[in-house]
């Protein structure tokens, strides 16, 4: 049978603390995936914002929400915005923080046929919205990153966000790896779930 992808495990953990109606991010669009998971989990009262420093990904993104809008109604409002993700805490309304419930990160480029795969999230500016999600993050809430060492610059990006995962307090936050052991370059999942009663 075999474990579960990365992806799906991201959305597993998610889907398992998420509720309708509740907020989201997604801070990596790209095709809109996981905006579209995020959309469907929070439903017709939640509100989800994406983030995405390039316009192809965003027009891939609404594509997908539109279609997916021509088969049910029951989709949160998606906010899409042409910013870095190191930017989510300045963007979103000034009354989310500490209460969002979920915060996707998929890291590395945008896997589209055409998409220039020079153009890759950065390990600063990955670790300065991690930060934010922390902040932006209700009790119980949760961030997922997948991370990808296989292309070039994703192996460093990877130990980053490794290195500061291990960083945040454990009265804040606690935090796993979900990684295959045999394969050094294959992707990974590490997840932090914020403490109920933590500081903020």
């Amino acid at each position: 049978m075999g474990f579960m992808s990365v992806l799906s495990f991201a959305h597993k953990l998610i889907s398992e603390r998420l509720t309708l109606g509740d907020r989201a991010i997604d801070a990596t669009v790209g095709t809109g995936a996981d905006t579209l998971f995020l959309a469907k989990t929070t439903g017709a009262r939640g509100e989800v914002y994406g983030f995405d420093i390039q316009a192809a990904a965003l027009k891939l993104a609404e594509e997908r929400l539109r279609l997916a809008r021509e088969d049910t109604s029951s989709l949160s409002a998606v906010t899409l915005l042409e910013r870095s993700h190191a930017e989510m805490a300045e963007a979103v309304p000034a009354n989310w923080p500490g209460t969002v419930g979920a915060v996707m990160f998929n890291l590395g480029y945008l896997p589209s046929g055409d998409a220039d795969k020079n153009i890759i999230t950065e390990p600063d500016s990955s670790i300065a919205a991690l930060e934010a999600s922390l902040q932006l993050l209700r009790p119980g809430g949760i961030i997922t990153a997948v991370l990808y060492p296989g292309h070039a610059g994703g192996d460093l990006e990877a130990a980053a966000v490794e290195a500061w995962a291990t960083t945040v307090s454990p009265k804040v936050a606690q935090s796993i790896v979900y990684r295959q052991l045999q394969r050094t370059d294959a992707p990974y999942v590490i997840a932090l779930e914020k403490k109920k009663g933590s500081p903020s």
